[in-house]
């Protein structure tokens, strides 16, 4: 199945909410990540620095994303998160997710919020038509 750049980005903004790999030690670990965008520069995430995916990142920032879409499609993308400290990229998300104004304040700032970015990735799009067919990667 020959797929652009710009179909995969389609899907995976459509899709919403990815399982992301990440390991720590020699274990895996899978969680449902809140997705932020997804565009040219990138697959944005945020979680808070006190948690322990942030420390697994720290340590091994390699992960694996994994999305579903509703007409069977699985995309699975790979590569290596880097951490942003971009206090504006931070306000902006914040006033899409009001949840986080009060974890912001309680907290002592912005300082606990982390921002990922998922550049230069690799996505596989799968579908069980798809299943014996060789493996053919889309770059993001």
């Amino acid at each position: 199945m020959a797929i652009t750049k710009a179909e995969v980005l389609a899907m995976i903004n459509a899709a919403g909410v990815p399982y992301m790999a990440t390991v720590e030690g020699d274990k895996p670990h899978v969680r449902g990540m809140g997705m932020v965008k997804a565009d040219e520069t990138g697959i944005y995430f945020q979680a808070w620095k006190v948690k322990d995916v942030h420390q697994q990142i720290v340590k091994n920032p390699n992960v694996e994303l994994c999305y579903s879409t509703k007409d069977g499609k699985q995309i699975r993308v790979s590569g290596k998160l880097e951490i942003l400290e971009d206090l504006a990229l931070k306000k902006e998300i914040e006033a899409k997710r009001p949840f986080m104004t009060p974890i912001i304040k309680e907290k002592g700032g912005y300082d606990v919020v982390a921002i990922y970015r998922l550049k230069h990735g690799k996505a596989l799009v799968w579908t069980m038509a798809d299943n014996f067919t060789p493996k053919t990667y889309v770059d993001l």
